[in-house]
């Protein structure tokens, strides 16, 4: 047991870790979305991520441990990912896609990472910190639902349309993209939509 017990004060050191890093990377992803949904998401979760953290600390406290210091390299690489994405020129529901899809990967490492701990806790005999995980394990995976609600109601589907909408400026009656106005925010495009629908009228 005493290896086992090594082995979830490592795996929550891990854990420690990446809920820092999330804390530091979130605000950059919340400034860079242009979906209000979006944007809402991943605020609610800055402030979970906080309550992830004293979470962390109760456990390590529960198990009579220091907190130790341990570099998540694989949270690191996944942070990495979304940083480079945020460079891409991207129009604005693209990167909404484009910054979920970041989101989601971040939060199937915290799933699965949180799962192991909850799991280890449970074999221990340790009902508290299996508890304290299983509470963290949930909300992650309520944030990963949420975040394919906002992709598959909304975002996705806006992202499409601008794809089409560039191919068309750039191929269609001989103008060039540059002559041609696109919609670059989410209230031109309405109007923009509704200006279609009352010339098809």
């Amino acid at each position: 047991m005493e290896a086992l017990q090594k082995l979830l004060v490592d795996e929550l050191a891990d854990l420690y870790d990446a809920e820092q890093q999330i804390l530091k990377a979130l605000p950059k992803l919340i400034e860079e979305s242009s979906s209000p949904e979006l944007q809402q998401a991943l605020k609610e979760h800055l402030t979970v991520s906080k309550q992830h953290v004293e979470r962390l600390e109760e456990a390590f406290s529960e198990l009579g441990e220091s907190q130790p210091r341990k570099k998540c390299k694989g949270m690191a690489g996944l942070i990495a990912e979304g940083e480079d994405l945020l460079k891409e020129d991207f129009e604005d529901s693209t990167k909404d896609a484009g910054i979920i899809g970041a989101a989601q990967r971040v939060e199937h490492y915290e799933i699965a990472a949180y799962g192991t701990v909850r799991t280890l806790a449970q074999t221990l005999g340790n009902s508290r910190v299996a508890e304290l995980m299983q509470e963290t394990l949930d909300e992650e995976k309520e944030a990963d639902e949420l975040l394919t609600q906002i992709a598959e109601s909304a975002v996705n589907m806006e992202a499409a349309e601008e794809e089409e909408g560039a191919e068309s400026e750039s191929s269609g009656n001989g103008r060039s993209a540059s002559s041609a106005s696109k919609p670059k925010n989410r209230t031109q495009k309405a109007h923009s939509r509704g200006q279609r629908a009352k010339a098809g009228r």
